[in-house]
């Protein structure tokens, strides 16, 4: 239990830096919070890969790292796309 936990959180950094190198542009979203959607990314993809039977197989699950990354990529995108919305940047107002 403690292990999957460490490795969720290990899998999790390094496919949520992943997302970021990957999509283009600036995001403006934390260290931290990248950390968090990465890890929610790894145990989201640790699951839907044991739902369809390619999670625990010989050496490297690259399928069930891959499927990682690219659910880290989506939500990368989405928490700094919703970041971007917010704030009082020039020429907006609070109401």
């Amino acid at each position: 239990m403690i292990g999957a936990i460490v490795s969720a959180i290990v899998i999790g950094a390094i496919v949520g830096a992943l997302a970021r190198l990957i999509l283009p542009g600036r995001q403006n979203m934390s260290i931290g919070l990248t950390l968090i959607v990465g890890i929610v990314a790894a145990l989201i993809g640790t699951l839907i890969a044991q739902l369809f039977g390619f999670a625990d197989t010989r050496g490297i699950d690259w399928l069930e790292h891959i499927l990682q990354l690219v659910l880290a990529v989506i939500g990368v995108s989405i928490v700094a796309g919703t970041a971007k919305g917010r704030g009082t940047g020039r020429g907006r107002t609070t109401t």
